[in-house]
């Protein structure tokens, strides 16, 4: 019989879940962290919400241990890399919190218009300053969304009934869904000047850390107010101290941390501050939405191999496992590939299936190319939720199934139509496992997929590789293969290396400075 460990507080119909399906479980929320060193080897599952930190070492210490399920969507606490390499699948619950965390912002955004807080501790204090509070309406006023996915497009649709202007920000929201939404879609220097109230919505990555910098909050509006109910690090603490100290911003509301358990915070004691210990998903109807999601899924994983939700392998059924797994590796990677080449919003996706990977699930397939696309901006997304982001973003999604017309038995296509470009790339799975890039920009071309990769594309012309090897080992960077493509002689061309380390950005710029090279990107998968 399978055993569950539930090591934070989680509703109790979860708990009755797993009973009602054979599961063994205990819960025993507030184990320390030695005390969940010591006995997770005791589990085949681990059900968490934010609380319990899954580290290296924890995974390190769970022998038996094959599921993590987040109550949630954020997986921050759990070490993906480390669960990956050990098989535990990790799962999460993306949609569970989306309208509570919408309402919290509103909230939050309200509360701090009128300066409740403050008036509610001076009048509960005896004192009766009636004129000391003077708050500012929001109807009229603009709303700066930055991220417009399902939760930002819910704050948007509750800011338009209290009469707010809404303009978003979102590198994937097409024209077409800022339409269907009512709100007027901006790039990030439009909104800084413009919005009375700045709310954000984005999941943390490389792209969006301090995306509220010192730089952006000296752009933004004086008198602006900033709500933060997504992710901490997502805004530079000192600095927005400082622009609330300064009066340059005239409130902040703040939900989430860089640091957490925020106990200590440069931001606090702030008169000017609103500070809530990450509630965003705290509602009863929330909290019984992920638990019973949670544990639905988890008993399906331990009793059926069913993987629902999961945020590191592809949800395949038991059956379709052996010869599908591959093909969805594939397309991720493929997904991720073009997803890594642009920077402005994907219009349509058209996906290929040519051979035998035709008569498979392909829309499992098309589902991990989706989460690979759109990995680089949604770090939480999933094969799951993917299908459902794209479809918020108004992305036309095509699938076209074929038989066997070339020298491969299989290959999937990928070719993706943005606001300012196109993009493709086909691969295929070798007889000996291996996945092969055969195609990029209808460029023929065969390499392998490996972990760090640097894409270029320039002109055929003499030079580029003695050009590019030059810098790069002046520069210390490793080339494990090189890969040449092009359309004619003297014509479009393609590189594609693959170096043993992650390229830093000032690497990147020289690469992308050298005579020939028209644009360079940095891969990673």
């Amino acid at each position: 019989m399978p055993k569950v460990l539930i090591s934070d507080k989680l509703s109790p119909a979860a708990v009755d879940i797993f009973k009602a399906r054979g599961i063994d479980v205990d819960f025993k929320p507030g184990l320390d962290k030695d005390e969940l060193l010591a006995t997770i080897g005791n589990y085949d599952g681990l059900a968490i919400r934010s609380a319990t930190k899954v580290t290296e070492e924890v995974i390190a210490q769970a022998g038996s241990l094959k599921v993590v399920g987040r109550a949630g969507i954020g997986v921050d606490n759990v070490d993906i890399q480390a669960a990956s390499g050990r098989g535990i699948v990790v799962m999460n619950t993306p949609f569970g919190n989306s309208i509570t965390t919408a309402e919290h912002a509103i909230a939050m955004m309200l509360a701090m218009a009128r300066d409740l807080p403050a008036a509610n501790e001076s009048t509960q204090a005896g004192k009766w300053e009636k004129s000391r509070f003077m708050g500012v309406e929001v109807t009229g006023k603009t709303l700066g969304l930055i991220g417009c996915g399902n939760i930002g497009s819910i704050v948007a649709d509750r800011a338009q009934g209290l009469k707010m202007r809404v303009i978003a920000y979102d590198p994937f929201l097409t024209e077409e869904r800022a339409n269907d939404l009512g709100v007027e879609k901006v790039e990030l220097e439009q909104m800084f000047p413009r919005a009375d109230f700045i709310t954000l919505h984005t999941p943390l990555t490389d792209h969006t850390k301090n995306i509220i910098s010192a730089d952006a909050i000296s752009k933004m509006r004086k008198g602006a107010r900033l709500i933060n109910c997504a992710r901490g690090g997502l805004v530079d603490e000192h600095a927005l101290r400082a622009a609330l100290d300064n009066g340059h911003l005239a409130g902040a509301a703040i939900d989430v941390f860089e640091e957490e358990p925020a106990t200590d915070n440069v931001l606090f004691g702030s008169d000017k501050l609103i500070a809530t210990p990450h509630l965003g998903a705290a509602t009863m109807e929330a909290q019984e939405k992920v638990a019973l999601q949670v544990a639905e899924q988890m008993a399906d994983y331990l009793l059926t191999g069913a993987v629902t939700n999961a945020v590191n392998m592809p949800s395949i059924s038991a059956d379709e496992a052996p010869c599908l797994k591959p093909m969805a590796e594939l397309a991720n990677k493929l997904g991720l590939f073009v997803g890594q080449l642009t920077d402005s919003a994907i219009k349509e996706v058209t996906i290929e299936y040519e051979g035998d990977v035709a008569d498979m699930n392909t829309k499992v397939l098309t589902s991990s190319v989706l989460a690979g696309m759109l990995k680089p901006v949604l770090s939480d997304v999933n094969m799951v939720s993917a299908p459902i982001y794209a479809t918020r973003r108004g992305v036309k999604v095509s699938e076209v199934t074929r038989a066997q017309q070339g020298v491969f038995e299989s290959y999937i296509r990928v070719q993706m139509v943005t606001e300012a470009q196109t993009r493709s790339v086909a691969g295929t799975i070798y007889s000996n496992g291996e996945m092969r890039l055969i195609q990029v920009k209808n460029i023929p071309i065969d390499a392998a997929i490996a972990p760090h990769m640097l894409y270029l594309t320039n002109a055929d012309k003499p030079g580029l590789i003695g050009d590019l090897g030059t810098l790069l080992g002046k520069e210390k960077v490793n080339i494990a293969t090189f890969h040449l493509g092009r359309d004619e002689a003297g014509g479009k061309a393609i590189c594609l290396l693959e170096v043993d380390g992650a390229i830093s950005e000032d690497v990147l710029e020289k690469v992308a400075a050298l005579p020939l090279v028209t644009q360079a990107k940095s891969l990673s998968f």
